[in-house]
């Protein structure tokens, strides 16, 4: 993050977030991407242990009441560590935004406070093994039988689902009504009826124990229920907004990680006589790579400072989504670049780059898709557009032959 556009405190947040990630042992970092590590249990345990789970959530459960442009800055610093790393970070944020805003006082004290502790390791079941990005065709169900709710069906691509103590689950609970009206949400605990049916071995993003989860008859209490019975929309849409605006600022730190790696290279690389920094062919990528950088962090930020400022929905939808958009397709490019210009060597292990370019892979694809962010993006810009008071200026208007109206034919 720009200094200049923090807080005092924000400064000494970072300050505080960077001692942290300092603090990781390396070989923490490098056993999980060699899949030794399937769960780093003592990682949330020690963030939870300094006060740096769900920084925006009240304190009296565990959080530091901050606003999001807060935990942007630090989910930047977490990011440099591995995507992984940064997605077990996010986790608590991102279903402790449901318990916050749609649980209840009890669901609170039982999941949210030991979840901000570090006591309590969450995760969230929305992908299906039929679809992905077709959320509200989810075919889980849930049938309710006296005090409790009898779950069947599979969640997969679940990060945390070999470590985790409990599951945010979606599952239909009205077959008969319209998709976006027959879900709920359900704080779903490990145990019987739960089981882990396999654990993938993916490209990168390793160690966060990433599986397909089985709910064979799992009985979960009713007052697990997170909001109203078939209102799991409401729940779904809000959640859009840390799972997105985690991905864009963990995706921010780790390209800032490999663009400093890099830049430091061409400074010490020497060809023909002097260092290679001296060539634009190098010096021009890392130019581009700050530009990209550095415009993609004033997008998050924006998007943050839209959110904290209670800017329209719709609005805050589209620059969510555009921060998500914009922060992974740049990390991904400034990582390609980092690994161009160091040449051979930045594609063995004996950089991290290689590491950085297999996770900054996945950030494109979950949490939403660039595509389906096109989708949203481009949609909610129609509305707004064909929303617009004419208090402005009409450019159309600015055209030598803009009165020839026959010749604006549309049809």
């Amino acid at each position: 993050m720009f200094d200049f556009m923090l807080t005092p405190e924000q400064l000494k947040l970072r300050d505080e977030v960077r001692q942290f990630v300092k603090s990781v042992p390396r070989q923490l970092v490098l056993d999980m991407d060699e899949e030794k590590i399937q769960f780093p249990r003592s990682f949330i345990e020690e963030a939870g242990a300094r006060n740096l789970l769900g920084l925006r959530f009240p304190r009296e459960y565990g959080g530091r009441g901050l606003d999001w442009a807060s935990e942007v800055v630090a989910l930047e610093e977490v990011g440099v560590l591995s995507m992984s790393l940064s997605c077990l970070y996010s986790m608590p944020s991102i279903v402790g935004e449901a318990i916050n805003k749609f649980g209840t006082p009890a669901q609170k004290e039982k999941f949210l406070k030991p979840t901000l502790a570090g006591r309590l390791a969450s995760a969230e079941g929305l992908t299906e093994p039929r679809g992905g990005s077709d959320f509200f065709g989810a075919t889980t169900v849930a049938v309710k039988k006296g005090d409790k709710y009898i779950l069947k069906g599979q969640k997969r691509f679940i990060v945390g689902a070999e470590g985790a103590d409990y599951f945010m689950i979606y599952a239909k609970t009205d077959p008969a009504a319209p998709s976006h009206k027959s879900l709920s949400a359900f704080l779903v605990e490990r145990g019987p009826g739960v089981k882990v049916e396999y654990i993938y071995g993916l490209m990168g993003t390793r160690g966060g124990g990433a599986g397909r989860l089985v709910l064979d008859n799992c009985e979960v209490p009713a007052e697990n229920l997170l909001g109203r019975e078939n209102g799991a929309a409401e729940i779904f849409y809000q959640m859009m907004i840390p799972e997105r605006m985690t991905s864009a600022a963990g995706s921010i730190g780790m390209a800032r990680a490999a663009l400093e790696v890099a830049t430091r290279y061409t400074t010490r690389r020497k060809a023909f006589g002097q260092t290679i920094n001296k060539f634009q062919a190098v010096s021009f990528k890392i130019a581009e790579s700050i530009t990209m950088l550095d415009a993609a962090r004033a997008l998050v930020y924006a998007a943050a400072r839209a959110v904290d400022g209670g800017a329209d929905a719709a609005l805050c939808r589209r620059l969510v989504s555009e921060a998500k958009k914009c922060a992974t397709e740049t990390a991904w490019a400034v990582v390609n670049n980092a690994m161009q210009v160091m040449g051979g060597i930045g594609y063995t292990r004996v950089y991290p780059i290689e590491r950085l370019l297999r996770d900054a892979r996945l950030a494109m694809i979950w949490t939403g898709t660039s595509e389906i962010m096109n989708l949203i993006i481009q949609h909610e810009y129609y509305k707004e557009l064909g929303a617009q008071v004419v208090d402005r200026r009409d450019v159309e208007e600015d055209a030598p032959d803009a009165h020839r109206l026959e010749e604006k034919v549309y049809e």
